[in-house]
């Protein structure tokens, strides 16, 4: 079921067309972007939101979505021919377009844009970048994204914005207890994110008799099974003995509950990815240990973990786990800080806004 509410104003007359992949405030991956909207709702006069699939969402009445079908399950052909129908229909809505993630939409839609004199902001933010990425550089006005390593980050174009962390919502729940020496991974059971890794290092912390605890939340896309099948076979006598558990993926909205209960929150991701997870993580106060070198700005180096060593691994969790409760709260403090004055929401929406305001 869809709902409105319309209790928010705009504040300039600025309208934006946005293109995504999802809009789904119970999606466990892309949930966070329904809390965007609605930042956003407040920064444009009108949002018209073209995006691949959309389930549930609640956003003000200066937002229209319109969906190219995935939900119904309609095919490719005519995803691009909905597609080409909503930007031109819909072309008097729109003064400028900002396309996240997806370069390919920039290449489909790029010269209509062009001749109609539409800013384009595209948002890219992975390492690695192919055909679609580079010709959609090409294309965008301005290209944004938040990791120093971005495969966007080093062009004419490039700006590097804020992760956009609600910390509103993402905040440190003074009532919430701790579980002792609890270890939390968030995210999709797929390679990438060297789930192995974690499992190897929580090997070595059971011989050593540690006492502890580590919490996996998330599913493995369709593509990934059997690698989700090997860390579950891997994981066996971790489960067993009560110190590895796995838990269903739960809606963005919902994982602060999640980050406050455990001490620390570790993300594998390869070096130069700069995963929202852990910006979450520092904005619930909770500490973190990675082993992405785009995050070398923002930790401390005894929060940041060899790439693919499980025996570092196991030292940084010991480490923490040895750490006083007053360093502990202490560095908690100096996480959420810095998310607040370098990834908050609000200022992601303050500078889209005026990133959009220059002209062309």
């Amino acid at each position: 079921m869809i709902f409105k509410e319309n209790n928010l104003k705009a504040s300039n007359g600025v309208k934006l067309l946005i293109i995504t992949q999802k809009v789904d405030v119970n999606d466990d991956i892309l949930g966070f972007f329904h809390g965007w909207l609605e930042k956003f709702a407040k920064k444009f006069s009108k949002l018209t939101v073209i995006c691949l699939e959309k389930g549930e969402y609640v956003l003000p009445q200066n937002v229209e979505v319109l969906s190219l079908g995935k939900e119904a399950g309609k095919s490719r052909l005519k995803y691009i021919f909905r597609f080409y129908k909503y930007i031109f229909k819909y072309r008097d809505d729109y003064d400028a377009v900002f396309v996240h993630m997806n370069p390919e939409y920039v290449v489909l839609g790029g010269l209509f844009w062009k001749i109609m004199r539409k800013k384009i902001l595209l948002w890219y933010n992975h390492t690695y970048g192919g055909l679609f990425a580079k010709l959609g550089i090409i294309f965008a006005d301005m290209v944004l994204h938040t990791s120093p390593y971005a495969f966007s980050a080093n062009t004419k174009k490039s700006v590097r914005m804020p992760a956009g962390i609600d910390t509103e919502i993402f905040k440190k729940n003074p009532a919430a207890e701790k579980l002792k020496n609890s270890i939390l991974y968030i995210g999709r059971f797929s390679p990438v994110k060297n789930i192995h890794i974690l499992i190897e290092a929580a090997k070595i912390l059971d011989k050593q008799n540690l006492d502890f605890s580590v919490y996996l939340y998330g599913k493995p896309p369709a593509t990934h099974i059997g690698y989700f099948k090997l860390i579950k076979e891997s994981a066996r006598e971790l489960e067993k003995k009560g110190k590895l558990f796995f838990n269903e993926s739960a809606p963005n909205f919902k994982t602060p509950e999640i980050y406050n209960k455990h001490i620390v929150s570790v993300n594998l991701t390869p070096s130069g990815n700069y995963d929202k997870t852990v910006l979450e993580s520092m904005a619930c106060e909770t500490l973190v240990l990675v082993s992405s070198k785009a995050f070398e700005d923002a930790l401390p180096k005894e929060f940041i973990f060899k790439e693919n060593d499980a025996d570092d691994l196991a030292k940084k969790l010991q480490s923490v786990f040895k750490l006083p409760e007053d360093e502990r709260i202490l560095f908690g403090q100096n996480f959420r800080r810095y998310i607040i004055e370098n990834h908050n929401l609000n200022l992601l929406a303050e500078k889209i806004s005026s990133a959009v305001a220059v002209p062309i």
